[in-house]
């Protein structure tokens, strides 16, 4: 099966402002700073049409709605799939075998769910664990000092490969507390790492409205939505 197969039509309006807003984007950010292509409620045409415009890296908030989106889209080969919204343990499997990377892992008895499984399908997802800096009822995280009681067990967990941190500041936070919130997650990865065997290099940090902070901050992959599909339905 081939992209010509799935009725895309690369003359579009639609397809041609898409794949402006992604050259647009990616031309101002560092070429080694990975853009994730959010596609919570988009459709399998658009992140067809994302494709073609270059995008591998793609985001998704639920496993199930996911699923069904890998299904349809696996005749593309070069896609990496990324987890960004809250695990349910009773997800997990399903999330390890279908995700390459899962961004959202919040707690010790998840991540030793997940290596559980991870091992036993014989699989090792790529993992950042997310924190939170601020209080903040409707987002969930590590306090850092929970993080770093947890290490030397996290650091223990077979398979699973710990790669860094990710964080979403609280929707009312302003440019200046954004960049100062990225700037502390950038540094706790800095000191976690020397605190034990993980190597927390990767720093999945900045959405639609505040990526300029993120990479201004030091983050590696970035989480774009609505400025490349455009708002939700």
């Amino acid at each position: 099966m081939n992209l010509d197969s799935q009725s895309l039509d690369c003359q579009s309006p639609d397809y041609q402002n898409l794949r402006e807003r992604i050259s647009r984007i990616r031309a101002s950010i560092p070429p080694e700073v990975r853009l994730i292509a959010v596609t919570k409620t988009v459709s399998v045409e658009k992140m067809r049409a994302a494709y073609v415009a270059g995008i591998r890296d793609f985001g998704e908030n639920r496993v199930q709605e996911a699923l069904a989106k890998q299904e349809a889209l696996q005749d593309l080969p070069q896609i990496t799939w990324h987890l960004i919204g809250p695990l349910q343990r009773n997800k997990v499997r399903k999330a390890v075998e279908h995700f390459d990377w899962i961004h959202s892992v919040d707690s010790l008895p998840l991540a030793e769910r997940i290596a559980d499984i991870a091992q036993d399908l014989n699989r090792s997802p790529q993992i950042c664990l997310q924190v939170k800096l601020r209080p903040d009822p409707q987002k969930i995280g590590w306090e850092p000092e929970d993080l770093r009681l947890a290490l030397p067990r996290l650091a223990a967990l077979p398979v699973l490969k710990i790669c860094g941190l990710m964080s979403i500041p609280p929707l009312n936070a302003d440019p200046e507390e954004t960049l100062k919130i990225f700037g502390e997650v950038r540094d706790l990865a800095k000191n976690l790492t020397g605190l034990s065997d993980l190597c927390l290099q990767e720093l999945s940090l900045g959405m639609s409205g505040d990526y300029p902070l993120a990479i201004q901050s030091g983050a590696t992959m970035i989480r774009l939505g609505s400025i490349l599909f455009g708002d939700r339905a």
